[in-house]
């Protein structure tokens, strides 16, 4: 349950501490005092959608928290567990700044909005003014029912069930629809990897290809020139050798020889004839080991022109044909694994359907049987609230679709005069009925709710007199199984609460501030007298507000 709710900076309130016990608790005050803003800060704290406007004028931001004691509440300790979170009890935090930005975290640690939105609806339940036309609507219907019954989570384990299911359809008939488009593309790329496959060229095969080509293609003229080479320096007849040697045994000769520039010149052919000799031998040596393969090289010339031809063919230069390979390959394999896909969607979609079926069949039967029992329920609230004549029915038909909540539509009927057919509710002509109908329905599905904690915002519009002592009786005999938070005008209706919060406006210099107290008995007489008479508390009406008091408090006076 709801134990402590913390506002700071927020709307016209600067700061308040509210520590909240079980049982009934009536909130009142005057129009525009600030009722709502209780509400807004508690709607906050579970997850709904914030603005700028939050903010307390000349404040830099608002900071709410709301404590709750999480014994009677399994399913939220189970969703913090699940998560790893402290579940001794809950703190709620939700911080807003004047530029609209907003900050949440649940037992200190950082959460979105979605989090707290997903365990709120664990925690709270708020019927708000609007219960009347939510009830209008044909969802809520079900939605009442399903609770009552109490399967919520089983609908929402079909829900999860049926979009699984069609999730699973849709990428089914993608693949379907895409499946011929896929199988041109399958074989466009079956044909470029086998043709790539058959090339077969290897990592830095080009490379060496090419400086092979080169090799071959000149070792014709590579022969032929060495040869002459080799001879020039080494031939009988006017080779470099012979002149060399003429030239040095001629100079040998001469009278001097050994001494001064001869000397040296004689030295430097020696070294000549040294490297002519030299550069002979390799040239004889390269001439024979020089092998002409006009084959090799026609074989050479071809695998090239055939690298060349695929690389144009693929719009790429040769040198990146190896990467190309790899990436078809690539695609190719991705291809091929979907041909397994539709088979293993079509048993997933089936296996889905059938279990939603499953599902769905169970739920459908829980509503035929929940159905009778709801409108009985409903039926007896609705005598205590004065309105034993009417008579109320709850529909339930198939339906030919499926959806996510099932096979069937729910609708809430009434006729609330004798004789008269049961119409849908939004057929109903007077408010006070409605608001009436509304209220017992509201209270009967409560009664089957798990969720002890509950808050009623003005669900009491348009009931007066008799009735709002028995609204003020039903409210406290919820408040006895759980709490209950009501907003009330009627003082009927507070006097029966366990706990009475007041709210008030305060002008302070230039501010307007909102206060918040819970009434001790001498003040909820005087708050009950001013909900009955108005502004001047005469001395009979305070009487009767203490008199009101009193019969609630102790039914047996």
């Amino acid at each position: 349950m709801l134990t402590e709710l913390s506002l700071r900076d927020f709307a016209i309130v600067d700061h308040l501490e509210l520590e909240l016990s079980s049982g009934m608790t009536a909130i009142t005050g005057e129009t525009g005092a600030g009722k709502s803003i209780l509400l807004g800060a508690l709607g906050l704290c579970l997850g709904e959608r914030a603005d700028a406007g939050s903010v307390r004028h000349g404040s830099e931001r608002a900071d709410l928290t709301a404590r709750f004691d999480l014994s009677q509440l399994p399913a939220a300790r189970t969703w913090l567990e699940a998560r790893e979170l402290p579940t001794d009890d809950c703190l709620l935090r939700r911080v807003l700044t004047k530029s609209g930005r907003s900050k949440a975290w649940i037992n200190g640690q950082p959460a979105t909005i979605a989090d707290l939105k997903a365990l709120g609806e664990r925690l709270i339940e708020i019927h708000s003014q609007h219960a009347h036309q939510a009830l209008l609507r044909e969802e809520t219907h079900l939605r009442l029912l399903d609770d009552f019954a109490g399967q919520r989570q089983a609908v929402a384990a079909l829900g999860d069930t049926f979009r699984r299911w069609q999730s699973t359809r849709r990428r089914l008939k993608r693949l379907a629809e895409d499946g011929d488009e896929l199988n041109a593309r399958r074989q466009l790329l079956r044909y470029q990897v086998d043709e790539l496959d058959q090339l077969a060229l290897a990592e830095g095969e080009l490379k060496a290809l090419e400086d092979e080509q080169e090799e071959l293609a000149h070792a014709e003229e590579r022969l032929r020139e060495t040869q002459f080479a080799a001879e020039c320096c080494d031939h009988d007849d006017g080779g470099a050798m012979t002149l060399l040697n003429q030239a040095i045994s001629r100079l040998t000769a001469l009278p001097g020889s050994d001494r001064g520039r001869l000397a040296d010149c004689l030295g430097m052919l020696g070294e000549a004839r040294i490297q002519v000799e030299e550069a002979a031998r390799e040239l004889n040596h390269l001439a024979g080991v020089t092998e002409l393969d006009p084959e090799r090289l026609a074989w050479v010339e071809e695998r090239l022109s055939e690298v060349h031809r695929i690389a144009r063919k693929h719009h790429v230069m040769p040198e990146e044909l190896t990467s190309l390979h790899q990436t078809l390959r690539e695609s190719l394999e991705g291809l091929e694994g979907n041909e397994g896909d539709l088979e293993t969607l079509a048993t997933e979609a089936e296996t889905l359907r059938d279990t939603w079926k499953e599902q769905a069949r169970l739920i459908g039967e829980v509503r035929r049987q929940a159905a009778p029992r709801f409108a009985k329920a409903v039926q007896e609230q609705l005598a205590f609230l004065a309105m034993a004549k009417a008579r109320f029915e709850v529909e339930v038909e198939e339906r030919d679709t499926p959806t996510p909540e099932g096979l069937e539509t729910v609708r809430l009927l009434i006729s609330a005069n004798p004789g008269q057919p049961t119409r849908p509710l939004s057929k109903v002509a007077s408010g006070g009925e409605l608001s009436r109908i509304s209220l017992a329905i509201l209270v009967v599905a409560a009664r089957h709710s798990t969720i002890p904690t509950l808050v009623f915002d003005e669900v009491d519009v348009g009931v007066s007199g008799a009735t709002a002592e028995i609204v003020g009786q039903l409210l406290r005999r919820l408040g006895e199984q759980g709490q209950v938070l009501t907003v009330t005008h009627l003082p009927q209706v507070a006097a029966q609460a366990h706990q009475h919060l007041h709210i008030e406006k305060q002008a302070e210099q230039d501010t307007t501030l909102t206060r918040m107290a819970l009434l001790d008995e001498a003040g909820r007489v005087s708050e009950l007298a001013r909900m009955l008479g108005g502004v001047n508390l005469s001395d009979r009406t305070l009487a009767h507000a203490r008199e009101m008091l009193d019969a609630s408090q102790h039914p047996h006076h």
